[in-house]
Order: structure tokens, then C-alpha cells, then sequence
């Protein structure tokens, strides 16, 4: 089991990455990752996001809204969820961290409507929600924190990486017509080019099938 779990999150980060292969969260991508310091900023908001949202909505999926019928409340009970965690986290860096706070700017409260992160929450009550019948609630729920927090993990190799990129870009030398946001997007189907070439290592490399 420990090598399965290995696998989902080492696969949510590299094969299923959720920023370049799946391409949810690009707002961010784009808007965020000038700076390297703003963008693990980010980062670490989403993640902490991303794993609070899920440890809370896995289980009001499986135990609240699936006996009572109400799965297509699911994305209205997922958003109230994921806005309250970043209200909390807005306060919490507008006190304690006022200089990143500035940096984030809108980006922050707009993590409410990160694709991403509702894509998270949505997706790993599909893939998981399953295995709370052969395996119990207890060992699918780890495995949809750990799918979470290896999409979160994922979201910030994908920051960091392109911010490091974003600054080769801004002093390379190119043509008129293609500078400013062209060269930038340009930049961005390379770097997630780059990544198709992880498909299949994860589960070749743990003999697993995910």
C-alpha cells in the first residue's frame, strides 16, 4: 500500500501534473509566476488549500451528500468550502506575512475559483470515492490527501520551474511581434511539452497500475 500511495503522489506530479498536462490553474501559472518568491507565496497557499479542501469534502461527499442523494450540490459545497479556507488564509498572511500578501495581490482571493484546486476536490472523490467499498474509508481517504497533496506539489513544480523560465525569456532577444505575452505562452507549451515525456515511468518505475 505504501508503494501505491508512493506512486499516486510521484504520478500527480510528474504524468498527471495538473498545471501542464492537465492544464487547470493557468491563471495563476501565468499571472504569479514573474517572481520566484511570490510563486512558491502561491504555492504553499494552494497546497495548504488543496489538502484542507479535500480532507473536508471527501468525507461530506461519501457520508453526507451521496446518502442523501445530493451529489449535484457537489460543486456549490465544494466552492463554500474551498472560499472559507482562503479567507483564512487572506487574514492569516494579511497579519503575519503582509509582504507576501502584497505580492499575491488578487491572485490570492481568486484561488476561490481556481479550476485547479475545485479540479482537485472534484477529481479525487471520482477517482477514490470508489475504493471506499473495497478498501474502506480509511485507506482511500490517505490516498485522496496524498493525490492531493501531489497535485499540490505538482502545481508548485510547475510555478517554480516557469518562473525560473519567464526569466531566461524576459532577456532573451526576441522578435518584435513576439514579446511580451506571445514569447510567454510560447514558453509555457514547451515547458509542458517537456513533461508528456514522464508518461508511464511512474508506473513502470513502482509496478503499479494507478
Amino acid at each position: 500500500m505504501i508503494v501505491k500511495l508512493a506512486a499516486i503522489f510521484f504520478s500527480m506530479i510528474l504524468v498527471n501534473n495538473y498545471v501542464l498536462v492537465k492544464f487547470l490553474g493557468i491563471c495563476p501559472f501565468l499571472g504569479v509566476s514573474k517572481k520566484l518568491d511570490s510563486a512558491l507565496g502561491m504555492s504553499g497557499a494552494v497546497i495548504f488549500v488543496m489538502f484542507m479542501a479535500t480532507a473536508v469534502t471527501f468525507p461530506i461527499q461519501i457520508y453526507v451528500l451521496d446518502p442523501a442523494g445530493l451529489g449535484y450540490l457537489q460543486t456549490i459545497v465544494f466552492i463554500l468550502v474551498i472560499a472559507v479556507l482562503v479567507q483564512f488564509i487572506e487574514i492569516f498572511l494579511k497579519k503575519y506575512m503582509v509582504s507576501l500578501y502584497n505580492a499575491l495581490g488578487v491572485y490570492l482571493p481568486l484561488i476561490t475559483t481556481n479550476c485547479c484546486v475545485l479540479g482537485v476536490a472534484i477529481l479525487v472523490v471520482d477517482d477514490y470515492g470508489a475504493d471506499v467499498a473495497a478498501l474502506g474509508f480509511g485507506w482511500a481517504y490517505i490516498e485522496s490527501l496524498v493525490c492531493a497533496v501531489g497535485a499540490g506539489v505538482g502545481f508548485m513544480l510547475a510555478m517554480c520551474m516557469f518562473s525560473c523560465v519567464r526569466k531566461r525569456v524576459e532577456v532573451c532577444d526576441a522578435p518584435g511581434p513576439m514579446k511580451g505575452l506571445p514569447i510567454t505562452l510560447i514558453a509555457a507549451a514547451i515547458t509542458s511539452l517537456s513533461f508528456m515525456g514522464f508518461g508511464g515511468i511512474v508506473e513502470n518505475l513502482f509496478n503499479v497500475t494507478l
